[in-house]
């Protein structure tokens, strides 16, 4: 008789990914399936150590045109050597392929993690999911049936479905789908979109994010990298030429193209201007620090180099640069209008500040203080995105 275990992800400490990682404790392993509907790269890192050393007899069923499932994600799968990828489209939109199931089978024993956890890191470690862990017995006929059963409706897939179920042979193939739609690329993340606007006091609300008993984990922007490939002359001159064109109205962030520039670690109360005790002043400005920009970026010259590049900067004082720009402001899917604010950037390469390699660019909250300074946000993430065709407006995103 299967031994069973119930995992509910968030509300206790124990992961999805803690049990896959797990399913690999059996005898002499024969086979690995895994079968999901979303696959994203920070995703398969999460098992790719249990993946890799069993690649000849992992076989992965993966769901595609679901404006999830990543052309990252399944490259990484792809790469494994000895591995089987199979990608499942059902030709809707409307109809997703979306078991999740993870299986290994050893010679005497094989564990399934049957649940809601999709091969993400929100699936494996960051969002609240169920899963069922199942350690079956395969000297037990009852077990072994149960097992053989599950193989065989998985296997059965491709010749059952041969147009929609089809293995991946070279990475072209995945190439092509990216270019389809039916695939996402992880380098192009979508901007908020919020569904209403916030009005004229935006307080009704003050929802705290949940305080879960699982850390959260977060990949790095690896945006920034590729923002960082073209020599630094051409990108700044771009970004001006681009600069230079009239702004266009943007009453609503649908349908204007963004690119994530930058994210940070969960905000603190400094962050958000909000005051440590009675009578404290704070800052009024964030720090744009290395958050979590990939270890090859420089957060002390990108935002002042890069990412702010087609603002027209101007001495305030002997060490400082300062520029205006239009914010939108997101907070929890709904907007609070744009503002201009301030950026400064301290430009001494001498101070300690600079050595001990603290944030020399800050963003002054001005009037978006008021609905920044609130203790619900704390500990959440804010992300920023620059507009693609007008890099002199920004969407700022606190979710």
């Amino acid at each position: 008789m299967a031994r069973k275990e119930f995992i509910l992800q968030g509300f206790t400490a124990r992961t999805q990914g803690d049990a896959v990682r797990e399913l690999f404790d059996v005898d002499e392993i024969r086979r690995v399936i895994l079968s999901v509907a979303f696959v994203t790269e920070s995703g398969v890192q999460q098992i790719a150590r249990e993946l890799t050393a069993h690649g000849a007899r992992l076989i992965v069923f993966a769901g595609i045109r679901n404006d999830i499932t990543s052309h990252q994600g399944l490259v990484r799968l792809h790469s494994i050597r000895g591995s089987t990828l199979y990608t499942v489209d059902t030709g809707s939109r409307t109809v997703l392929f979306h078991p999740k199931v993870y299986l290994v089978r050893g010679r005497t024993r094989a564990r399934v993690l049957v649940g809601s956890a999709n091969l993400t890191l929100g699936g494996l470690n960051n969002n609240v999911e169920a899963g069922m862990l199942l350690d079956f017995d395969l000297n037990n006929a009852d077990d072994r049936a149960t097992v053989e059963g599950m193989e065989g409706r998985l296997a059965a897939l491709p010749g059952d479905y041969p147009s929609h179920v089809v293995r991946v042979g070279a990475v072209a193939e995945l190439d092509e789908m990216l270019a389809s739609g039916r695939l996402v690329d992880e380098m192009a993340i979508p901007p908020p979109r919020p569904a209403t606007s916030a009005g004229g006091t935006g307080a009704s609300d003050t929802v705290p994010r949940i305080k879960l008993k699982v850390n959260p984990l977060r990949s790095a922007l690896r945006r920034a990298t590729a923002i960082r490939k073209r020599p630094k002359a051409q990108r700044v001159a771009a970004a001006r030429r681009a600069g230079a064109r009239a702004p266009t109205p943007v009453p609503a962030i649908v349908g204007v193209q963004f690119e994530l520039v930058w994210e940070s670690k969960p905000l603190t109360r400094r962050d958000l201007s909000i005051p440590d005790a009675v009578g404290s002043h704070p800052a009024g400005s964030v720090n744009l620090d290395k958050g979590l920009l990939p270890e090859p970026v420089d957060h002390r010259s990108y935002f002042r180099d890069e990412v702010f590049a087609a603002l027209p900067w101007s001495k305030s004082s002997a060490t400082t640069d300062e520029a205006y720009a239009k914010f939108q402001l997101v907070i929890k899917g709904i907007s609070y209008g744009e503002y201009d604010l301030r950026i400064g950037h301290t430009t001494s390469k001498t101070s300690r500040s600079y050595r001990q390699n603290n944030a020399m660019t800050r963003l002054s909250w001005g009037p978006m203080r008021e609905y920044i300074a609130r203790e619900n946000l704390i500990d959440r993430t804010m992300a920023l995105f620059r507009d693609e065709v007008d890099p002199t407006r920004f969407v700022l995103e606190i979710d």
